[in-house]
């Protein structure tokens, strides 16, 4: 009778580390998903004719420093366009660096679809950054685009090493 026990036993333990082991399976399964969804809904917004308009825009503008951005254009209603255009790129950015640094999205998936633009952007948006952040004495402003910019330019760096 203790033997029959013993099998049951072993059996329902063993039911329950299968069941275990294809929940944490599934989990992971689920996370994976989420995260490609995630990514690739962000990467329709930046494919968006409004995102690429604005993108466009901001990416011509003739200043590096905040400075400048104040020379060039003196009144603030005139300020307002141009800034529309950085701030809705700079925000979409900065959000993936947000989504990346909490490891909400998969670091391969930002750089496969996203490394050009992000790399491209901040080299043409950093001096102007920078002086913002001396200008309003803030140096938080856009902090997770710039660690989004260091992590893909390190992803690229290592590709080149083992390229």
């Amino acid at each position: 009778m203790t033997d029959i026990q013993t099998v049951s036993i072993v059996i329902a333990s063993a039911g329950v580390f299968v069941a275990a082991i294809y929940y944490i399976l599934q989990i992971r399964h689920q996370t994976k998903v989420r995260q490609t969804d995630l990514v690739m809904r962000l990467y329709s917004t930046y494919g968006s004719p409004e995102f690429q308009e604005a993108s466009m825009k901001a990416s011509l503008l003739e200043f590096t420093s905040y400075d400048d951005l104040v020379k060039n254009y003196p009144k603030i209603e005139d300020r307002i366009p141009v800034l529309r255009n950085f701030h809705s790129t700079a925000a979409f950015f900065e959000g993936v660096g947000v989504l990346l640094h909490r490891k909400l999205i998969d670091i391969d998936l930002v750089d496969d679809l996203l490394s050009t633009p992000i790399i491209y952007t901040w080299d043409r948006f950093g001096p102007f950054v920078k002086s913002m952040r001396e200008y309003f004495k803030r140096p938080q402003i856009w902090e997770w685009f710039e660690y989004l910019y260091n992590e893909m330019k390190k992803r690229e760096q290592g590709s080149v090493k083992n390229g």
